[in-house]
């Protein structure tokens, strides 16, 4: 059994978190077991899940990515771990500073994944691109969650898709389950607009309000659920409360439970601002959920034919509203076949990643 170590900022119920987690889950663990290296001193959602299938979890500082100090902690780190021969780095433009010490300290394999096709432009834009010019320097392997991120990052080097695959066979959608649930959240007769994501500015819930704002105005029984937790939380719910909407928009939190909360939604709404391949808008299309989504998403994650709507953010939000709510009347169909055949079944895709892993492991 080998052991690679998975390199994040924490294991949260983020993106990129949790589609670790499922590669993670449907992995043969008598031959590949993934640890965490992670840059926060708190416990995460999904530590305790971790911890039960094996994993070991290893803290480090914060990054920074010009701090001796941080760098001679790596160091230390990778020089005490000798059992690494496979790290798999997943901190977005600064990537490169774990990739330049593991490559420093010797170890072989060093896995750059790009998960995002932008940057939001704040004063930490310039020197993330930086950095991020330098990844290609100091890895071995690329992987990206699709072609506008991969391309966006690694600079028309050579890179390997993997795919932000879902475990499929807990998305499938009932009428019956659909129903139950709709009931214990005393969503008998509204419309559901639901939402899956952390709160930060790419994710663009500010304009989300406002669609949802103008939704309210056609269907004043609509309901808009938002699942997630993040740095602008707060300042949503005060956006919601200022304009009077906090008795139909529902603060959800981070959740276990998004395949059951999809269940229960008419209409999946994502009016990003940049992604990579979103995990929740192919986990939308597995539950079969009718998608609009902004024009700054890319295309890749559209997967089924004739469930996702693509609109401009420069498109008034009472447009947005319109079709939200034509889509959200609409009869909900399965496409499980289709997200299997586009290779986003996630027991595949889990063994196509151990084959590698082990491969991989066998050159060193």
């Amino acid at each position: 059994m080998i052991r690679v170590l998975q390199i994040v900022t924490y294991m949260g119920r983020g993106g990129l978190e949790t589609m670790l987690m499922n590669y993670y889950r449907h992995i043969d663990h008598s031959k590949v077991q993934f640890d965490f290296l992670v840059h926060r001193d708190f416990e995460a959602s999904y530590d305790k899940e971790i911890q039960m299938m094996g994993g070991r979890i290893y803290h480090v500082s914060r990054l920074v990515p010009w701090s001796r100090s941080y760098r001679s902690e790596l160091k230390e780190f990778f020089r005490g771990h000798s059992e690494y021969k496979i790290i798999h780095v997943h901190q977005d433009c600064l990537s490169s500073v774990a990739l330049q010490c593991a490559k420093e300290c010797g170890i072989p394999v060093r896995i750059a994944h790009s998960h995002n096709s932008n940057q939001t432009r704040d004063v930490k834009y310039l020197f993330k691109k930086y950095y991020m010019k330098q990844i290609p320097k100091f890895a071995t392997e690329l992987f990206a969650c699709g072609k506008e991120a991969g391309d966006w990052m690694f600079g028309g080097n050579a890179y390997e898709i993997l795919r932000n695959a879902v475990d499929i066979s807990k998305y499938e959608y009932s009428k019956i389950v659909a129903k139950d649930i709709r009931n214990k959240m005393g969503m008998d007769d509204n419309i559901v607009i639901g939402h899956v994501g952390n709160f930060s500015l790419a994710k663009n819930h500010t304009f989300l309000i406002e669609i949802f704002q103008e939704v309210v105005k056609i269907e004043p029984k609509a309901r808009l659920f938002l699942v997630g937790e993040g740095p602008r939380m707060q300042l949503i719910q005060k956006m919601v409360r200022r304009i009077g909407l906090e008795d139909k928009v529902l603060f959800l939190g981070k959740r276990a439970d998004v395949n059951q909360l999809l269940q229960a939604m008419d209409v999946f709404v994502f009016p990003s601002l940049y992604e990579g391949l979103p995990v929740s808008m192919i986990e939308a299309q597995a539950a079969g959920l009718p998608c609009i989504i902004s024009d700054h998403v890319s295309e890749e994650c559209i997967v089924t034919k004739n469930l996702v709507t693509i609109m401009k953010l420069s498109d008034a939000s009472c447009n947005w509203a319109k079709h939200i709510v034509e889509r959200s009347k609409e009869q909900r169909n399965n496409h499980l076949e289709e997200i299997q055949a586009a290779g986003y079944d996630v027991v595949t895709a889990a063994k196509e990643l151990e084959t590698f892993y082990l491969k991989k492991y066998g050159e060193c």
